[in-house]
């Protein structure tokens, strides 16, 4: 297999994995929040991923710490992706089903891109345009059913798409600024306590006791937002991002698909034959852009 072949399938797999792992989270939050607050959750979450991330970093691989400057792009970046997105994104999904909340991402390859194309001029070909219009179309069909069933309010759709804007926000400054080769572990690690931090004050001015239940259900939510989502997931998304930034948003549209899935087996929520149409319509625009943009 050649380099450039061996390349191709390992931002495949990478993206395939990606996707399933941050489809997760919607439904292991919805399961967290049966047994406390949602500030609880995050906090507990961010700061077992970030001991973690900064253990392996710094005391394993020996990583370099972030310098002067880095520290304040590494509080920036992670306001944008840990404190604004998913502080309000975990609010949401008191108000939204497993399913919504996995729709949402879907989201952000719009955002991402016509962010991109208007602050920072990225071109954006009629191939890559096809693709969304694929992309798009097959998560509105997957959601058809789910729209018309599952729970919602307005104010929580809207929180969603806030919380989506913030993720979008985050993707764009990450890939934008110069890193200096600082590991994308040490990254991911320092932003996710940085957003944690953020969080506390809130947390501590909402926190009721008798809301918080520390059960099998929050451990198991925790823990699995905290080191398969925050960890694994994450780092396969900062990956994706250093490739290709553009096409790297194109990976969200699988999330809905794996979404459904995982809340139909967790959560029974329904998939039918729109779900499959759906998938058929994703997988179509990911090759095209996966396979033909040269972005």
């Amino acid at each position: 297999m050649s380099t450039s072949k061996f390349k191709e399938w390992k931002l495949v797999i990478v993206g395939i994995a990606f996707a399933f792992l941050w489809s997760s989270a919607s439904t292991a939050t919805k399961i967290g929040l049966t047994s406390a607050q949602p500030f609880v959750i995050s906090i507990f979450r961010f700061l077992i991923a970030g001991v973690i991330m900064l253990f392996v970093t710094h005391i394993v691989l020996q990583n370099r710490m972030p310098a002067k400057r880095e520290w304040i792009q590494i509080g920036i970046y992670g306001f944008l992706n840990i404190t604004f997105y998913l502080g309000l994104y975990v609010i949401a999904m008191q108000q939204v089903s497993a399913g919504l909340g996995s729709l949402a991402v879907a989201t952000n390859p719009v955002f991402i891109a016509m962010m991109s194309a208007f602050w920072f001029s990225h071109r954006i070909k009629f191939k890559n345009i096809l693709s969304l219009v694929l992309c798009f179309m097959g998560v509105i069909l997957a959601a058809y059913p789910l729209l018309q069933n599952s729970y919602a309010t307005p104010f929580g759709i809207l929180i969603l798409l806030v919380s989506m804007v913030g993720y979008s926000l985050g993707t764009i400054y990450y890939s934008r600024v110069n890193w200096n080769g600082l590991n994308i572990l040490t990254i991911n690690g320092w932003q996710t306590i940085f957003g944690g931090a953020f969080l506390s004050p809130v947390l501590w001015a909402t926190y009721r006791s008798d809301k918080n239940i520390f059960d099998i259900s929050f451990w198991t939510s925790v823990c699995w937002l905290a080191i398969p989502v925050s960890i694994g997931a994450v780092q396969f998304w900062l990956f994706l991002l250093k490739n290709n930034p553009i096409k790297a948003s194109y990976w969200l549209f699988l999330c809905p698909i794996f979404g459904f899935i995982i809340a139909h087996f967790m959560m029974k929520e329904p998939i039918s034959f729109y779900t499959v149409f759906g998938v058929a319509f994703v997988i179509c625009g990911l090759y095209i852009v996966q396979k033909k943009s040269k972005i």
